[in-house]
């Protein structure tokens, strides 16, 4: 097996008390798990640049590129821990440890890793007290001039089975340093210029916090943030930023100003929502990002039938904030279909987080929920798109049967028809049937009633710029990435626009322009194929004959049956370009 060794930062997490935890309820702590994982732990490592290298039952390995990196990712978990252990009873409270070392490191070609720099961050995690994080001296040195926190020094401590004694440091985190947390945060953001505003109105709408006192209805408190975001984004004169990069402030203490710099945007909405006895109370505020100042705030309550009704009126009036001159039509506009059973609509928000997933039993656990919210609501547009998309991620990563391709473009199909004012849905579906299917006149037809309900829709942009790169239009394919890219850039899928980038500039001849957007997505997802299918074509193509080769070998360790007679075969783009990618996979050295 092929190895390398390397100095990579490591974090070693897990939850203290776990199997205590899960003896007292096994069913609600797996749950509540779950949902840290999509909401708070795999977001933050995603904007960190992290790879989990592997899970390990209640905890997991990461590898990042710096200490910087991995040392902020630890603050902002532990931090919004804190909070989200508020009002529950100590043995109920989910609690990481967390370990980090800087070290020498062997990758094995599948990705793992192994050595004394990840037994040393395992054993420093068995160390740290429930809340904290243990780093040793070699990683302290990286970033000590950068915190401003609570550090205890530990001394020479004995470590189990490490010959040497190491010297640890201990992060205290809590309430103490919660508004100093940001002090680190900020040494990745002021290297970078801030982005400049756009020319109309621009706003980003931060998590709400779930004031109900169980961690399980923060699914409900998410939910109701997005559809504010997806009300606010069908307003044609509003510049909105996506659901997945405002999502990243999650659970963190950062200033509006910074936020506001970071996301390019001139206002910042944020809020609480709190859930009980049948009644659903949602405060919000508006907030000026460039001075501070509180532009508008309100408290609006109601039952829990009238909830998208409540929405709504939250949208309607930051809308009217922002801009006085406001038509009625437009408010209107912003008002949005939903399902008549709000179970079918628990069970779509509860399907959402995990319904991107490449890992075939969580999408089972999606598809399980999606399909139980049609069986209540048949015309249930949204989650016919995701039941098309969960079938069709089972195509790709599974190799299912043409029945499953049959299916999801029957659903797919649904959401179109059911769809008419569900921008979501439309750009979901339109997607589906223009790689299952390549029937591209749907897919834009899908796509421009998208955009034209949420103009700043980034996912509807990003799908689209895959499917006119992949049907040869690659004017609108860059465009539509850039768009996506700039509306949503901490998104974890952001690696879906980077590769319309590398697909379209590779069509029109621009070589390094490919090979650089395509290195951008193998950084937003290392684990994807894809990517490496781009970079090695373009480097062949510009002559770079030995980089080619690396990066080949690369796309083999990710993709270990990979032919080129079996890639030029696929049928999710015209058959002239799968063409014009063969010949430099050729060159490149990989196996017809």
């Amino acid at each position: 097996m092929d190895e390398s060794r390397k100095i990579a930062a490591i974090l070693v997490a897990d939850v203290v008390g776990f199997s205590r935890l899960a003896g007292a309820d096994e069913d609600r702590t797996l749950a509540r798990l779950r949902a840290l994982r999509s909401d708070l732990i795999d977001p933050t490592i995603a904007v960190h640049k992290g790879r989990v290298v592997k899970r390990t039952g209640d905890g997991a390995i990461v590898e990042f590129r710096s200490v910087v990196d991995a040392v902020r990712c630890a603050i902002e978990i532990q931090n919004s821990m804190i909070e989200r252990n508020t009002g529950l009873p100590p043995e109920r409270r989910i609690e990481f440890r967390v370990g980090i070392h800087l070290g020498d490191v062997v990758e094995e070609s599948d990705g793992d890793l192994m050595g004394d720099g990840v037994n040393i961050a395992a054993r420093l995690e068995g160390i740290a007290q429930p809340g904290a994080i243990c780093v040793s001296e070699d990683a302290f040195r990286q970033v000590k001039s950068r915190l401003d926190l609570a550090i205890s020094d530990l001394g020479e401590t004995k470590l189990k089975n490490i010959a040497e004694p190491i010297r640890v440091y201990s992060l205290q985190c809590g309430n103490a340093i919660a508004a100093k947390a940001t002090s680190l945060a900020g040494v990745a953001t002021s290297v970078a210029p801030a982005l400049s505003l756009p020319e109309k109105p621009s706003v980003a709408v931060l998590p709400f916090q779930n004031m109900s006192g169980d961690p399980e209805q923060e699914y409900f408190a998410d939910g109701m943030v997005e559809e504010i975001i997806t009300a606010l984004s069908r307003i044609r004169w509003l510049f909105v930023i996506a659901r997945n990069s405002s999502f990243t402030y999650k659970g963190r203490t950062v200033d509006v100003k910074q936020i506001g710099r970071e996301l390019g945007v001139r206002y910042v909405l944020e809020g609480s929502v709190r859930k009980g006895g049948g009644r659903v109370r949602v405060t919000a505020q508006l907030i000026d990002a460039g001075t501070g100042a509180h532009l508008w705030a309100d408290r609006i309550e109601g039952s829990l039938e009238d909830v998208f009704d409540l929405q709504d009126r939250v949208a309607s009036s930051v809308a009217g904030v922002i801009e006085p001159a406001l038509r009625r039509a437009e408010i209107l506009r912003a008002q949005r279909k939903r399902p008549e059973s709000l179970d079918a609509y628990d069970l779509y928000l509860r399907a959402f987080p995990i319904a991107f997933a490449t890992t075939p039993q969580i999408v089972d656990k999606a598809l399980d929920l999606l399909e139980r919210a049609v069986g209540i609501a048949s015309d249930y547009a949204a989650a016919h798109a995701l039941i098309a998309w969960c079938l069709h991620t089972r195509c790709f990563f599974s190799g299912s049967a043409d029945d499953v391709r049959l299916a999801a473009l029957r659903h797919a199909r649904i959401a179109i028809a059911a769809g008419g004012d569900d921008a979501t849905a439309l750009a979901i579906a339109a997607f589906v049937i223009g790689i299952l299917e390549r029937d591209y006149d749907t897919a834009f037809n899908g796509f421009a009633q998208s955009l034209a309900l949420s103009p700043s829709s980034a996912l509807a942009l990003g799908l689209s710029s895959l499917i006119r790169a992949w049907s040869g239009d690659d004017a609108t394919a860059v465009e539509h990435a850039e768009q996506a890219i700039r509306l949503s850039p901490f998104d974890p899928m952001i690696f879906c626009p980077y590769i319309a980038l590398a697909y379209a500039h590779f069509f029109t001849g621009h070589f390094e322009e490919a090979a650089a957007a395509a290195g951008r997505a193998a950084q937003a997802n290392p684990g994807f194929s894809i990517p490496a299918v781009l970079r090695t074509v373009a480097l062949a193509r510009l002559g770079r004959k030995e980089d080619a080769a690396t990066s080949g070998r690369r796309l083999q360790e990710l993709w270990p049956d990979f032919t080129v007679s079996g890639f030029a075969a696929q049928n999710f783009m015209i058959p002239e370009r799968l063409a014009m990618l063969a010949k430099p996979l050729r060159e490149a050295g990989l196996p017809e």
